[in-house]
C-alpha cells in the first residue's frame, strides 16, 4: 500500500485529458453478394465485413480519412480513397466491374495489417507475421506484444501470470485442463487472429487477473468451396500438416479443419544448490536433458444454418487427442561439506507416456433484431477431458569411487489419470435506447467436476511393487459458477461513457478420498468495470478504464499431489489456498498516422491475496515448490506499441513495457518481500526485396526481483521469410527461432534462517526448446457461384 499515492494521481491525469471515441456508420449495398468490405487508415487496416445475400454492408468506425477497399472473386477490386466520414452515411449502390481475364478466376489478395489497434483491445492478425509458419499456438503467443511464455509454457500478460485464456470467446479443452498447456500442442496455422484485452468490461469473466486472451481460429462462410491446405517440415523433427474446408450454399454453411503433426522437443536444465544445516554446507550439482516427441491430432468442423441474414444457429464439435512420450535424464552430484567432498554420483532417468484425448460440443444461436445494435444470443457448450500419465523411473547411485551405491538404487511407477466434464450455459442480449444510449445484459453459469487418480509405487528386492506410503489417493473437485451481468453506455458528441457491474457465485468442493479430507469453498462477488472514452482529433483517441478481477485458484493450485519425474525438486499444489482479487486501472491513448499507429498505456493495478510459488528445501537438499497467498502486491507500468511503414518495402514494429512491481510476502517470512523495476521490448523490421518477404524479429526481458531471488534476463532472435509461388495461390516460408538458442529461462532463489543459519541458495537455468528450424508450403484454393458461373459461360461460347 505505500505507493498507493500514485493512483490518484494517475486518475488525475487520465480526468484531465479525458476521452472517448464516437462511432459513426458506414453503409452502403454491393451490386456482388457476399463482397469483402475492407477500411483501412494509411497501411492499418481498421475494420471490415462481409456484404450480405443482398450486397448490403454496414461498419462501424470513427471519424476520419479511410480508403475502402471492395472485393469480389470475379470481379476487379475497386478502391475508394481519403473518403471523409464526419457523420453516418450510406453509400448506397457501389457497383464493381467484372474482370476483362475471364478464363481464370480472379484471385484479388490483401495484406492484413499485423496488428489493429482498438481502445478497449488489440488485435493480431498471427497470419502476417512470418515467424508464425510452422509454430504451435503457444509459441505464437510469444511473439505478441504484452505477452510472455517461459520455457516452461506458462503465459504471462504485463509481466502477471494470471491470464485467461479463450477459444473464440469461450473457455475450451484445446487451452487445456490446466490453463494453457493445450496451447503447446495446437497448431498455429488453425488460428486466425489473437485479441488482447487487458482490462475487461463487465460482460467477460471476472477471472483473470492481467486480462483475457482470446485466440480467434479460422473459419469462413463465403458462398461455394474454399479452402487451403498447409504442411510444415522442420529440425528437430516438426512434421505436419493442415487443411481447412468451407462450404456454403443458400442458407448452409459447413465447416471442417483438420490438423496432425509430430514434434520433438529437446530440452535441457542445471541447477545449483547449496544447503546450510547450520553445522555445514552441502553442495548439489545437477544436470538434466529431455526429449519430447508427441502426435498430436486437432480436428474441428460443424455447420452453420442462416435462417435469415439476422438469425443463425451453429453447431461445432472439437476432438483433439495428444501422444506424448517424455523421456528426461537427471545426474545429480552431491558434495558434503565442500565442492572437493564427493558423496554421491546419482542417475536418475523419467520415461514418460501421456495420452491426452478430449471433445467439445457447442451450439450457439444468435439473432439480430431490425432495431439496429439490438441482439440476442445464447451458447450451451460441453467440455469432456481425460489425461493418462503412466511413468517409469529409473536411478543408479555410484559411490566417488566408482562403485555401486546400493541405497541409491531405485525403480518407482506412477501412475495419474485426470477426468474433467463441464457444462456452460451463456446467454447475451444487446438492446439500444434512444440515439446514443443502450444497456447490456447477460447470465452464464457453469458446472465443472474434475477427478485426479493418483499412486506411485516402488520395486522391492522380492521384485514386487508396493505403495509408497502417502503417495496413493483420488482427488474430487466440484465447481458451480454462476454469474449476472449488467451494462449501461451511453456518448455525447466526443464523450462516451459505460458502467458494468458483474455479479458471481462461487462453491467449490475438494475431497481426498484416501484421508477423508474436505475443503470447500464459497463465496460471493461483485465486479464492477468503467470505461471513459474521448476524441480530440479523429486520429486521437483516449480511454480511461476500471475494472475489477478475481483469480480463483485452479484445479492444479489445489490438487496436493506432488510432482515424481525430479527426484530432488518437487511441485505440488496446495488445498488451502485461497482467491486473490485485483483492482485494475488504464489509461489509453490511441494515434494514427499516414504511415503507421501507436498506442500506449500507463496501468495501475494492486492485487490481494496475491497467488505465487515459493520453495523450500530441507537440510537433505530436497525442494518443494507450492502456490501460496501472499500480502499484497502493487504494480505499475507503460507500455507502447507502435507500427510505421517507411516504405512499401519496409515496415517495423515495437513494443515496449516498463513497470515496478512492489510485492510484500512478509505473511510467510519477514524477510519476504520486493520491490522491482524491470522492462521488455520486442523488435520486428520487415523487409521486402523483389518478391521475397523476409522479417527479423529480437526480443529482451530484463531481470527481475522475486520475493525469494531474482529472474534473469532472457534475449532471443527470430528470422523469417516467405515468397508467394504458384501464381499467388501458394506460399513458401523459412523461420529460424532462436537463432542463437539463447532463450534461456534464469532464476535465483535464496533463504537464511537468522537463528541458526540454516537455509539455501539455489540458481538454475532451463531451456524448453532449442533452436528450431521450419519450412512451411501454403496453398489456397476457392470457388464461387459467380467464379463456376463465369466458366460455365465461357465453356458455351466455346462450344
Amino acid at each position: 500500500m505505500k505507493n498507493v499515492w500514485l493512483l490518484p494521481i494517475l486518475l488525475i491525469l487520465c480526468v484531465s485529458s479525458l476521452f472517448a471515441q464516437t462511432k459513426i456508420k458506414i453503409q452502403g449495398e454491393v451490386n456482388v453478394p457476399f463482397s469483402s468490405i475492407r477500411i483501412f487508415k494509411g497501411t492499418s487496416l481498421v475494420t471490415g465485413t462481409i456484404g450480405n445475400e443482398k450486397g448490403k454492408f454496414v461498419v462501424e468506425v470513427a471519424p476520419g480519412t479511410y480508403d475502402l477497399l471492395i472485393e469480389s472473386i470475379g470481379y476487379e477490386a475497386l478502391k475508394m480513397a481519403n473518403q471523409s466520414f464526419t457523420s453516418s452515411i450510406n453509400l448506397g449502390v457501389i457497383t464493381v466491374k467484372e474482370s476483362n481475364q475471364t478464363l481464370n478466376e480472379v484471385v484479388v489478395k490483401g495484406q492484413k495489417a499485423s496488428m489493429e489497434l482498438n481502445l478497449d483491445k488489440r488485435i493480431f492478425n498471427v497470419g502476417t507475421d512470418l515467424a508464425n509458419k510452422g509454430a504451435t499456438a503457444s509459441e505464437i503467443l510469444g511473439n505478441l506484444p504484452s505477452i510472455q511464455v517461459d520455457p516452461e509454457g506458462a503465459i504471462k500478460l504485463r509481466g502477471s501470470d494470471n491470464v485467461r485464456i479463450l477459444i473464440d470467446g469461450k473457455p475450451s479443452t484445446l487451452a487445456g485442463i490446466n490453463g494453457s498447456s493445450g496451447l503447446q500442442s495446437l497448431q498455429g496455422n488453425l488460428i486466425d487472429k489473437v485479441e488482447i484485452i487487458t482490462n475487461p468490461s463487465a460482460r467477460y469473466e471476472a477471472e483473470g487477473m492481467a486480462g483475457i486472451i482470446n485466440i480467434v481460429l479460422k473459419k469462413n462462410q463465403n458462398q461455394g468451396f474454399n479452402g487451403a491446405i498447409e504442411t510444415t517440415t522442420g529440425y528437430p523433427e516438426n512434421f505436419g500438416g493442415t487443411a481447412i474446408v468451407n462450404y456454403r450454399k443458400n442458407k448452409f454453411n459447413f465447416f471442417i479443419n483438420y490438423g496432425v503433426f509430430y514434434r520433438r522437443t529437446p530440452g535441457r536444465g542445471s541447477i545449483y544448490q547449496e544447503v546450510y544445516t547450520g553445522k555445514q554446507t552441502n553442495y548439489l550439482e545437477q544436470r538434466s536433458q529431455n526429449n519430447v516427441t508427441g502426435l498430436v491430432n486437432n480436428v474441428r468442423g460443424g455447420a452453420d444454418y442462416f435462417f435469415n441474414d439476422k438469425t443463425i444457429l451453429t453447431a461445432s464439435y472439437i476432438f483433439r487427442r495428444t501422444d506424448v512420450q517424455r523421456i528426461t535424464d537427471y545426474n545429480y552430484l552431491d558434495y558434503r561439506g565442500n565442492l572437493f567432498n564427493l558423496y554421491s554420483d546419482t542417475y536418475r532417468q523419467q520415461d514418460e507416456k501421456e495420452a491426452e484425448p478430449n471433445g467439445e460440443y457447442a451450439l450457439t444461436f444468435k439473432k439480430s433484431f431490425a432495431k439496429k445494435g439490438k441482439e440476442f444470443s445464447a451458447d450451451l457448450r460441453y467440455l469432456d477431458y481425460w489425461e493418462r500419465s503412466d511413468q517409469t523411473y529409473t536411478q543408479n547411485g555410484k559411490k566417488p569411487d566408482g562403485s555401486a551405491f546400493p541405497e541409491l538404487n531405485k525403480v518407482q511407477k506412477a501412475l495419474n489419470d485426470e477426468f474433467e466434464r463441464q457444462w456452460i450455459l451463456q446467454a447475451d442480449y444487446v438492446n439500444p435506447i434512444g440515439k446514443d444510449a443502450k444497456i447490456e445484459m447477460g447470465l452464464r453459469t457453469s458446472f465443472r467436476n474434475m477427478i485426479n487418480d493418483y499412486i506411485v509405487t516402488e520395486q522391492q528386492p522380492s521384485g514386487q511393487f508396493t505403495i509408497i506410503p502417502g503417495l496413493k489417493n483420488v482427488f474430487n473437485y466440484k465447481e458451480n459458477i454462476s454469474a449476472a451481468y449488467l451494462i449501461f453506455g451511453n456518448k455525447m458528441k466526443q464523450f462516451s461513457y459505460q458502467f458494468g457491474l458483474r455479479a458471481e457465485t462461487t462453491d467449490i468442493q475438494t475431497e481426498l478420498e484416501e484421508s477423508k479430507e474436505k475443503n470447500p469453498r464459497n463465496y460471493a462477488n461483485l465486479f464492477p468495470s468503467a470505461h471513459f472514452t474521448y476524441t480530440i482529433t479523429p486520429d486521437n483517441s483516449f480511454q480511461l478504464s476500471y475494472s475489477r478481477r478475481v483469480r480463483r485458484p485452479t484445479y492444479n493450485d489445489l490438487t496436493p499431489f506432488v510432482t515424481f519425474s525430479d527426484n530432488r525438486n518437487f511441485f505440488s499444489g496446495n488445498p488451502n489456498l485461497n482467491p486473490e482479487f485485483t483492482n485494475s486501472f488504464d489509461l489509453g491513448n490511441v494515434r494514427y498516422f499516414d504511415k503507421g499507429s501507436i498506442s500506449s498505456s500507463l496501468y495501475y493495478r494492486q492485487t490481494f491475496g496475491k497467488i505465487d510459488r515459493f520453495r523450500t528445501v530441507d537440510t537433505l537438499g530436497f525442494a518443494k515448490t507450492l502456490p501460496v497467498n501472499l500480502s499484497d502486491q502493487q504494480s505499475m507500468g507503460v507500455e507502447i506499441a507502435s507500427s510505421y511503414s517507411f516504405t512499401k518495402a519496409y515496415r517495423a514494429d515495437l513494443s515496449f513495457n516498463a513497470f515496478r512491481a512492489i510485492t510484500d510476502a512478509s505473511n510467510i517470512n519477514a524477510a519476504f518481500k520486493a520491490d522491482t523495476y524491470s522492462w521488455f521490448v520486442r523488435h520486428s523490421s520487415r523487409i521486402k526485396i523483389g518478391a521475397v518477404d523476409m522479417q527479423v524479429r529480437a526480443n529482451y526481458e530484463a531481470p527481475q526481483q522475486t520475493p525469494q531471488g531474482t529472474r534473469g534476463y532472457i534475449a532471443w532472435a527470430d528470422f523469417s521469410a516467405s515468397k508467394d509461388i504458384m501464381k499467388g495461390n501458394g506460399t513458401l516460408s523459412l523461420s529460424i527461432l532462436d537463432i542463437f538458442s539463447s532463450r534461456i529461462n534464469r532464476y535465483e532463489s535464496r533463504f537464511l534462517e537468522p537463528t541458526d543459519g540454516s537455509g539455501f541458495y539455489t540458481r538454475g537455468e532451463s531451456q524448453g526448446r532449442l533452436t528450431s528450424l521450419n519450412l512451411t508450403f501454403n496453398y489456397r484454393f476457392k470457388t464461387t457461384k459467380q467464379a463456376a458461373k463465369q466458366r460455365r459461360s465461357l465453356m458455351d461460347e466455346e462450344n
